[in-house]
């Protein structure tokens, strides 16, 4: 159960970690990438999932 929590709080850490930083990007920058300012939680999330 612990490893399952460790798992889980390893991996919130990472999703905001990369939410921080593109939401750090200029709109323009984001454009750049393909990427819209409110697509940022869930493109972020389908590229930790795989």
């Amino acid at each position: 159960m612990i490893k399952t929590i460790a798992t889980k709080y390893v991996a919130w850490r990472r999703f905001r970690e990369s939410v921080r930083e593109l939401s750090r990007l200029s709109d323009r920058e984001l454009n750049d990438l393909g990427i819209g300012r409110s697509d940022i939680a869930t493109v972020v999330r389908q590229s930790l999932q795989g």
